[in-house]
C-alpha cells in the first residue's frame, strides 16, 4: 500500500517573472565585468575620462579600432558606465566613475581582470565537486600574480606607510632605527619595496612559491637600488630561518594556505621574543549566519569556491577558503602561540582585518 501524500506546489509566476529578472541582471553583470576587463587593458577608461569624444575619437585617442571601440560604448553606455549626448555623439566618463576605473587607489577596474582569471578555471572547479580534490595554485599562474599586483599595488602605494603602519604607533620609530622585516607569500613584493626604500637602515626578506613572482620582485627592487631587500623562492609551510625576524607580515595569504596551522607556527618560530605579527585577512563572519547581511559576502565565497578554497582542497589541506572569521582567525593565532591579539579595519580596504599579533617575550609574558 502506497501511504505517500502527494500535494500539489503552487507556484507564483510573479515570483517567477522576479528571480528571472534577477538571474539576468546576474548576467548582465558578468558580461559587463568583461567589457570593464577591456576598457581597463586598453586604456579606454583613461582616454574616455580625458573629454568628451565620439567613438572615432575615442579610438584614436586610445589605439584602438573604431568598431569594437563602438560596440564597446555601447555596453558601457547602456550599463550605466559611459555617459552619451546623442546630441553630439560623443561619450564621457564622469570624474566620479573614473575615480573608480583609472589609476589611482579607488581603482576597482583591476578587479574585472581577476574575474576573467577565474573564470577560465570553472571547469576545473566543477570537476573538483564532483571528484573532490581541488584545482592546484601552479595552474592559476602566471596571469593571477598580475591579477592580484594589480589590485593591491595602488592600494598599497596610499595607505602602507601612512596607514599600515600608524597601527601600532611604535613601528615606524623601530623601522628607523633599524630591524628585521619579513613579508611571507609576498608575492611581486611591491609591499617590500615601498619599506625599504622608506627604512634604509632596516632589513627586508620576501619570501613566496611562486618563482615568477620572485624574479618580478627581485626585478624592481634592483631597479629601485635597494641593497637591504631581499627575495627567496620558498613554501612557506615548511619556512626556517637562521636569524629570527623582529616583524612579519602576510596579506591576504593563510586563508588559502593548505596547512594554515602549520604556516602560523613556522612564522612564530622564526620571530624574536615579543615580535610582531600582521596578518590581512577578509572581514567576515565565521558563519553563514552571520554573513547573510554582508553585501560582500556573495563576492567572498565566489572567490572562495573558484580559488582561495580549491587551491588548498587540491593539496588535501583545510580548505578554510575566504569568509575568515575572526573567531577562527584569534583561535588560530592562539593555538600558534601568538598573544595579545588586536584587530583593526584594514586601510583603504574596508573588507579586509589587520590582526596585529606578538610572540610572548618580555613585555607580553602571561598575557
Amino acid at each position: 500500500m502506497n501511504t505517500a501524500v502527494e500535494t500539489d506546489t503552487i507556484v507564483n509566476p510573479e515570483k517567477i517573472e522576479e528571480f528571472c529578472g534577477q538571474l539576468l541582471g546576474i548576467y548582465t553583470g558578468a558580461m559587463l565585468n568583461y567589457m570593464i576587463d577591456i576598457g581597463h587593458r586598453t586604456g579606454l577608461f583613461r582616454a574616455a575620462a580625458t573629454a568628451p569624444a565620439t567613438s572615432e575619437d575615442l579610438a584614436d585617442r586610445a589605439g584602438l579600432t573604431e568598431r569594437y571601440v563602438r560596440e564597446w560604448l555601447g555596453a558601457m553606455t547602456t550599463g550605466g558606465i559611459v555617459d552619451f549626448d546623442p546630441s553630439t555623439q560623443r561619450y564621457f566618463l564622469p570624474p566620479e566613475r573614473a575615480a573608480a576605473l583609472t589609476d589611482g587607489p579607488m581603482n576597482l577596474a583591476p578587479m574585472a581582470q581577476f574575474h576573467t582569471h577565474l573564470g577560465k578555471h570553472v571547469y576545473q572547479v566543477a570537476r573538483a565537486f564532483r571528484e573532490g580534490g581541488g584545482v592546484p595554485y601552479a595552474d592559476f599562474r602566471p596571469e593571477f600574480t598580475d591579477a592580484v599586483d594589480g589590485i593591491t599595488r595602488a592600494i598599497y602605494d596610499a595607505h602602507l606607510l601612512s596607514g599600515y603602519l600608524p597601527l601600532v604607533p611604535e613601528l615606524a620609530e623601530q623601522l628607523r632605527a633599524g630591524i628585521r622585516v619579513a613579508d611571507v607569500a609576498c608575492g611581486t613584493g611591491h609591499v617590500l619595496v615601498l619599506l625599504a626604500r622608506a627604512f634604509p637602515a632596516s632589513t627586508f626578506v620576501g619570501y613566496d612559491l611562486d618563482d615568477g613572482a620572485i624574479g618580478r620582485a627581485r626585478a624592481e627592487a634592483a631597479g629601485a637600488q635597494l641593497p637591504n631587500l631581499t627575495f627567496e623562492v620558498c613554501d612557506v609551510a615548511s619556512l626556517t630561518v637562521s636569524q629570527p625576524f623582529d616583524v612579519i607580515m602576510v596579506f591576504d595569504a593563510i586563508h588559502d594556505q593548505v596547512n594554515p596551522t602549520g604556516v602560523l607556527q613556522h612564522i612564530h618560530d622564526a620571530l624574536t621574543p615579543s615580535g610582531l605579527f600582521l596578518m590581512k585577512e577578509p572581514r567576515a563572519g565565521d558563519t553563514l549566519e552571520e554573513n547573510l547581511a554582508n553585501p560582500m559576502a556573495p563576492l567572498l565565497y565566489s572567490i572562495s569556491t573558484m580559488h582561495c578554497m580549491t587551491v588548498s582542497l587540491a593539496h588535501g589541506g583545510a580548505g578554510i577558503g575566504t569568509v575568515f572569521g575572526e573567531r577562527l582567525a584569534r583561535r588560530m593565532l592562539a593555538d600558534a602561540g601568538f598573544v595579545n591579539t588586536t584587530v583593526e579595519p584594514a586601510p583603504g580596504d574596508p573588507g579586509d582585518a589587520v590582526y596585529l599579533s606578538r610572540t610572548p617575550g618580555p613585555a607580553f609574558s602571561g598575557s
